[in-house]
């Protein structure tokens, strides 16, 4: 039978013959068991290899459109449901359009430029020719285990030991294991917060309480609860450092109320002012803090990697609780990350990063009291890799957020954080992506249009 197949250059060959006869058989075009062109006839017909027959005909055998009869040939099978079969329109997808300048102030983004990737391709390579094909332990590689735990003694003065290292693929996965492994109830939570911790509370139908939190970080609750959820090293979203005095006050109230915390120390490798903070897990001797670390900022978010360090009381519980998990992250991505640290080029990452976001830091805050005056208060800048921005009365968050997007300035809302009281006038800069021109840039497009906006 003579077989009419159009070929243009839009797809491969095979498939566009692949395609064709399929929606002839649909449409009932070559009835059921009669027999389609030998692969010969076909790929002289079509001036083709008679591979890219035979890799069309195999795919329509696999699909079950036709099969083949030893030495006869390929045969269309039958189908009986009718079936009405239309090809997909091909639509052309609009780009959108893009504003003359994009400018990211978003949080939670880091300065992917400056990664050492080289280094990082070096030691992946190496890995990969000696990976096994086996997965991570669930609890994650005793290598990088071992290397957190000396990188935490000796950078944030934490003491634990390897075997309370579990890693897990970033903070909302993390989160959400401990919170059904404790299944205790009420969680207490930052107000203002981190609005993905409230999303996991919400996921899991857990009822949870806001507690305040004013210069000295989260204050003890009130409330009765037997889990809290704390940013002491660096109060997300307010910047507050939680003070000594309170730390030992929550310590005492999670003892008393036989109760935990959790302590997240995302970003406390970046402080500007005084001191690093030793954490809460330092001070803790009754065993009731768990922490939270990750290398989404310190390395790439996109990595996914984050890290809990649980109380060795919790340990065979936790263990037993998670028995039958296996391990989310790449276990090549884990021994790369074990190796950058042994070899010291993580911490001279992170010695690196610190002053180039101290660089920025200062850029964005110098830009602002220049370009923005004295009517734009700056908050939360001592630590991290954000700001909170004070508006005037007379700008509104969702209108200052607005009008920046269309400058292709984008920032972030602060309201969002907020459960109860909801503040109107502040927005929240992020410095990690951006470069040092593109802050002095973003800036200036947005105290071009927000002071237009205050003049009318």
């Amino acid at each position: 039978m003579e077989l009419q197949i159009l070929l243009t250059d839009d797809k491969t060959k095979y498939m566009q013959i692949y395609e064709q006869i399929r929606q002839a058989i649909l449409e009932k075009t070559l009835l059921a068991h009669s027999k389609l062109p030998a692969k010969r006839r076909l790929a002289e017909q079509l001036n083709i290899s008679i591979m890219t027959v035979q890799m069309a005909y195999e795919q329509l055998q696999s699909e079950g459109y036709s099969y083949s009869v030893e030495r006869q040939g390929y045969f269309v099978s039958e189908i009986e449901d009718e079936w009405h079969y239309a090809e997909n329109a091909q639509t052309s997808l609009k780009k959108p359009e893009q504003p003359e300048h994009f400018i990211n102030f978003k949080n939670g983004q880091v300065d992917a430029d400056v990664f050492p990737f080289k280094l990082w391709n070096r030691l992946y390579r190496k890995e990969l020719n000696e990976f096994n094909g086996y997965n991570a332990p669930w609890q994650g590689e005793y290598a990088l285990r071992l290397q957190i735990a000396r990188y935490l003694q000796q950078a944030r003065g934490l003491a634990c030991q390897p075997e309370q290292v579990y890693i897990f693929s970033g903070f909302q996965q993390q989160l959400m294991n401990v919170c059904l492994f404790f299944n205790r109830g009420a969680i207490g939570t930052e107000e203002p917060g981190f609005i993905r911790a409230k999303s996991v509370f919400e996921q899991l139908q857990l009822q949870y309480h806001p507690i305040s939190v004013d210069e000295e970080g989260c204050c003890v609750p009130n409330e009765t609860i037997k889990l809290l959820y704390t940013t002491p090293a660096h109060q997300y979203p307010t910047g507050a450092i939680m003070s000594a005095a309170r730390r030992i006050q929550l310590l005492q109230w999670a003892l008393k109320q036989d109760a935990y915390i959790i302590e997240d120390d995302y970003d406390s490798e970046f402080r500007y002012k005084g001191a690093p903070i030793a954490t809460l897990s330092h001070l803790d001797s009754s065993e009731r803090v768990l922490y939270f670390g990750t290398f989404s900022k310190t390395l790439l978010p996109s990595l996914r990697m984050s890290y809990l360090i649980m109380p060795a009381s919790l340990q065979s519980d936790f263990e037993q609780f998670n028995t039958y998990q296996k391990s989310t992250v790449s276990r090549i991505d884990q021994q790369v990350v074990a190796k950058l640290m042994a070899e010291g080029h993580y911490t001279g990452h992170i010695a690196k990063m610190r002053t180039l976001y101290r660089a920025k830091r200062s850029c964005l805050i110098e830009s602002i009291t220049n370009q923005l005056g004295e009517e734009f208060e700056i908050m939360g800048d001592a630590a991290g890799l954000h700001i909170i921005v004070q508006l005037p009365d007379r700008l509104n968050e969702s209108i200052a957020i607005e009008l920046a997007k269309s400058k292709g300035v984008e920032i972030d809302a602060v309201s969002t954080m907020y459960q109860l009281h909801k503040p109107s006038h502040q927005v929240m800069l992020g410095y990690g992506a951006p470069s040092l021109d593109e802050i002095q840039k973003g800036v200036s497009l947005l105290a071009a249009v927000w002071k237009k906006s205050l003049s009318n």
